[in-house]
C-alpha cells in the first residue's frame, strides 16, 4: 500500500476530525467542538479511512465506536497533534520565555497532600512548565479527562462504565479520620456515647461521593440516627473554622488534617471499626500518548503517592 503520508494526503483536519470523533463517540458531538456541519465529519473520516485502507469507526445506534484499527492508531494520531500543539506553543511564546502547559485533576482532599512536593521534583526538569490544575468531584475529573481537558487525574477507582476506555494505578490509601478541636467537651466524657456525639454539628463531604459513603458508614457505626442534620461541604477553610469555632465533628480525609493533629490543635475520635481507607490512584485514558512533560508530572506524583502509602503502612 502507497504511504498516504507521501504527497502530504493526510492532512490535519483528518487528525483533528478523528480525534473529535474518538472523544465524543459521536459524529454530531464532533461536529459541533469543530464548528462544523456533521457530513462534514462524515466525509472527513471516509477520506480518512480511505487513505488508510481501512475503518476507523463503527457506526450505529449507540454512535462511533472506535475498531480495532482504530484503536491501534488513536495514541499515535493523539501524540502527533500533541507534539504540534508543544512544537506551536514552544515558538508563540520563546520570547516570553514561557513553555508547554500541562492540565491535569486532582481531588481537592489530596491535592495539598501530594502536589507541592510532586511540583517540586516536576520543576527540576521543566523550570519554565505551566501547569492547569481542576479540582473537584471524582465523576468531573472523569468527564475531563474524556472530554481531554486534562491530560489525566488523580483519583478514585470510578464505577465500571465511568471508567470504560481509561486505566487505574494504584498509589495510596486514604483513611477517613473524625476529628475535634483540642478541648471538646465529647473529649472528656470517656466512651462515646451516640447522643453525646449527636449534640454537635457534623461536617461530612456532599452526597454522591465515595468519601461519603465512608463517613455514612461510621456514622452508622456509632449508632448515630440517619435523620441527623448534617453540614456538607468539601471546603477545608469552611470545615476547619465550623470545627474549631462551633465545636463540629468533622469527618475528613486524614491527609488535611495531620499537621493540625500533630500539633495538637485537632484531635482524633476513636474510630467505632477499621476499614475506611479509600484507593487513590492515577487515571489516565487508554487510548492517548502521554507528552515528555505529562510523563514526567505522572512519575512525580506517583512518587510522592507512594511515599505517602510507605509513610501510613510504617505508621500502621
Amino acid at each position: 500500500m502507497e504511504n498516504p503520508l507521501h504527497g502530504g494526503h493526510i492532512k490535519l483536519r483528518h487528525i483533528q476530525c478523528f480525534l473529535a470523533v474518538a472523544q465524543s463517540n459521536s459524529l454530531q458531538r464532533a461536529a459541533e467542538r469543530l464548528s462544523i456541519t456533521q457530513p462534514a465529519v462524515s466525509k472527513t473520516l471516509t477520506e480518512l479511512e480511505s487513505l488508510l485502507g481501512t475503518r476507523l469507526f463503527e457506526r450505529g445506534r449507540r454512535g462511533a465506536e472506535l475498531t480495532r484499527e482504530g484503536r491501534v492508531f488513536a495514541p499515535y494520531a493523539h501524540a502527533c497533534l500533541g507534539s504540534l500543539r508543544d512544537g506551536i506553543g514552544q515558538l508563540a511564546h520563546a520570547d516570553a520565555g514561557d513553555s508547554i502547559t500541562v492540565g491535569l485533576g486532582i481531588l481537592p482532599t489530596v491535592a495539598s497532600v501530594l502536589l507541592p512536593a510532586a511540583i517540586q521534583v516536576f520543576r527540576q526538569t521543566w523550570p519554565m512548565a505551566s501547569l492547569r490544575i481542576h479540582t473537584g468531584r471524582n465523576m468531573e475529573l472523569l468527564e475531563r479527562l474524556k472530554a481531554a481537558d486534562i491530560e489525566f487525574a488523580v483519583g478514585r477507582l470510578g464505577e465500571p462504565d465511568a471508567m470504560a476506555g481509561m486505566s487505574f494505578e494504584h498509589l495510596f490509601r486514604e483513611p477517613l479520620t473524625v476529628v475535634v478541636r483540642a478541648g471538646h467537651a465529647l473529649l472528656g466524657e470517656g466512651a462515646l456515647v451516640p447522643m453525646a456525639l449527636a449534640r454537635y454539628p457534623l461536617i461530612v463531604p456532599p452526597e454522591g461521593t465515595l468519601i461519603r459513603q465512608s463517613a455514612e458508614s461510621v456514622i452508622s457505626a456509632f449508632g448515630l440516627p440517619r435523620q441527623l442534620a448534617r453540614v456538607e461541604s468539601l471546603s477545608v477553610s469552611l470545615s476547619l473554622e465550623l470545627t474549631m469555632r462551633n465545636d463540629a465533628v468533622w469527618f475528613v480525609p486524614s491527609s488535611l488534617v495531620e499537621a493540625l493533629v500533630a500539633r495538637n490543635a485537632l484531635v482524633c475520635l476513636p474510630m467505632p471499626f477499621g476499614g475506611t481507607d479509600e484507593p487513590m490512584g492515577l487515571i489516565q485514558r487508554t487510548d492517548i500518548v502521554q507528552s515528555p512533560a505529562a510523563i514526567s508530572l505522572l512519575h512525580a506524583i506517583r512518587q510522592a503517592g507512594l511515599q505517602r502509602e510507605q509513610a501510613r503502612l510504617a505508621q500502621a
